[in-house]
C-alpha cells in the first residue's frame, strides 16, 4: 500500500511539472521597448497588403523617443510626427504607432505585433480586420 501511495505521489509530482512547463518560442520578441529608443531607424519594407510600398519611406529617418513620440525627418521634406508605445494584446506583444498627418504615414498607423526584434532589426505585421489582408513592416537601424 504504501508502495502504491509512493508511485501515486511520483505521477502526480511528475504531471504537474509536465502541466506546469510552458515551452518558450525560437521568437526574438522583446519584453521590453529600451531597443527602440536607441539611434535611428529607417523602414526597409512596407508590403500593404501584396503591395511593396517601401518606397513612400524611403529617406526616412525615424527616432523613437523615451516619451512616446516618434519622429520621421528626411532633408528637403517636412518632419512627420506622432506617437508610439508598446503593449500586449491576445498574448502577443505589440507596437502601437499614430500619425496623424502625412496620408504616407496615416498608412502605418496601426497597432503593430511584433514578430521580431533584435537591437539592429524590427520586424511588423498586422492582419487588417476589415479586408484580411496582411500589411507588414520593417525598421532597421541606420
Amino acid at each position: 500500500m504504501k508502495k502504491s501511495m509512493k508511485l501515486l505521489a511520483l505521477v502526480l509530482l511528475l504531471s504537474a511539472g509536465f502541466i506546469s512547463c510552458k515551452k518558450d518560442g525560437d521568437s526574438a520578441t522583446p519584453s521590453s521597448s529600451a531597443s527602440v529608443t536607441q539611434g535611428k531607424w529607417r523602414v526597409t519594407l512596407y508590403n500593404d497588403s501584396g503591395n511593396d510600398e517601401t518606397n513612400h519611406f524611403t529617406g526616412y529617418e525615424f527616432v523613437f523617443s523615451s516619451g512616446g513620440s516618434v519622429t520621421a525627418s528626411k532633408s528637403g521634406a517636412a518632419t512627420v510626427t506622432g506617437t508610439w508605445s508598446t503593449g500586449t494584446d491576445d498574448s502577443q506583444n505589440k507596437l502601437y504607432l499614430t500619425f496623424t498627418s502625412n496620408n504616407d504615414f496615416i498608412e502605418i498607423t496601426d497597432d503593430w505585433h511584433i514578430l521580431q526584434q533584435t537591437s539592429a532589426k524590427i520586424q511588423l505585421e498586422d492582419v487588417s480586420g476589415g479586408n484580411g489582408g496582411t500589411d507588414l513592416l520593417t525598421f532597421e537601424k541606420i
